[in-house]
């Protein structure tokens, strides 16, 4: 993608909280948290929080892919005017002492055509959208259709922004170039045409539906595969999906997934984990307890004699299956206290405890000083 202008100016390392030695693992860690704090369906009407999380987001579109943080970190090393000027700087001129176009260093940068007679272009703008997800959708995964309303090309006039039956002509002033020279000196500095806005071609009849600008807005559907094992606030980057560019290539379209809570299981990781309750006669003398799984009906689960309240058994493969692995059933038991009391009940539990205190068990015994 060509880079935008405020990657001179944003920090995005510092955006994340992470070192630009940073991992991809790091940094992807860095934003889930962020985003899972800062997500808007956490924090309604707190514009502030929206606000730093559309920043947050925007920082990990570009350190959080390969690509884009490659050459973002090659623009922010470059520098604004690429480290020029100052005492012993570089010499814009090459030694040679002849001019230096800085729109040819700086034209594909910014989607302008630069000094080698190119028209101007721009890429379109990134979109982002948020998708919820069921449970169940989230951990098996999903196809379904996202609705948009964005900027298309203008159906009237197949974006050329002229009234159909005419052309649009190349802009005298550039010539078709799209940026005109402005002499600084021994500089000479490239900026968009002042006439055609950058463009390099003029309409001199404008289409009725789009006013001359190509494109208009309107709504569509966007088809998106949603893969298994997607976790909440994950950001999905779908290439060319988002507003159609002016000369340059389409935008993408990202989606953020919220995941709706479960009734009783929870994520974590690839794993999947839930808490299921035992009777005291259970804990103590051991059972065999029916747990639910997500898929394919329950698993007995073997509860041994003396089993503590709070323990957390493992049962393999029952978790979440994603591209590295399938994690596993996570199942804490607790001993169920009932609130209230059958009459038999309450005399076989005081025969218990004249039972445990006849036999001397004192529990608290490590207490007393």
């Amino acid at each position: 993608m060509a880079p935008q202008r405020e990657w001179f100016e944003k920090d995005y390392y510092a955006t994340l909280g992470v070192s630009r030695e940073a991992s991809a693992k790091e940094v992807t860690k860095a934003y889930r948290k962020l985003a899972r704090n800062l997500h808007p369906d956490a924090n309604p009407g707190d514009a502030v929080a929206e606000a730093r999380f559309k920043d947050v987001s925007a920082a990990y579109g570009v350190v959080g892919d390969e690509d884009k943080r490659r050459e973002y970190d090659e623009v922010r090393a470059r520098g604004p005017v690429g480290g020029f000027g100052g005492a012993g700087g570089f010499d814009p001129s090459g030694g040679m002492g002849g001019q230096f176009d800085l729109g040819d260093l700086f034209g594909g940068l910014f989607g302008q055509g630069g000094g080698r007679g190119g028209h101007a272009s721009r890429r379109g703008a990134d979109l982002e959208t948020r998708l919820t997800l069921s449970f169940e959708e989230a951990v098996h995964g999903v196809t379904t259709t996202i609705s948009l309303a964005s900027d298309a090309s203008c159906q009237t006039c197949s974006g050329s922004g002229a009234r159909p039956g005419t052309n649009p002509r190349t802009c005298d002033a550039c010539g078709g170039r799209g940026v005109q020279a402005e002499n600084q000196g021994p500089f000479s500095f490239s900026r968009p045409c002042g006439q055609c806005g950058g463009r390099g071609r003029m309409v001199d009849d404008p289409c009725g539906a789009c006013r001359g600008a190509g494109v208009e807005r309107r709504p569509r559907e966007v088809k998106v595969r949603i893969p298994g094992g997607v976790e909440d606030a994950q950001r999905i980057r779908l290439k060319g999906r988002g507003e159609p560019g002016r000369g340059g290539p389409a935008g993408d379209l990202f989606v953020v997934v919220s995941v709706a809570l479960h009734n009783f299981f929870e994520r974590r990781g690839a794993d999947l984990a839930l808490t299921v309750p035992i009777t005291y006669p259970e804990a103590v003398l051991g059972a065999e307890v029916s747990v639910p799984t997500l898929d394919d009906g329950p698993v007995t689960l073997k509860v041994p004699a003396g089993t503590r309240s709070g323990r957390t058994f493992r049962v393999k493969g029952r978790g979440v299956s994603t591209r590295r692995r399938t994690g596993d059933l996570l199942v804490t038991v607790e001993v169920h206290v009932p609130e209230a009391t059958t009459d038999g009940e309450r005399s076989a539990v005081e025969a218990l405890a004249d039972e445990m205190g006849a036999s001397g068990g004192d529990i608290r015994s490590g207490l007393t000083g």
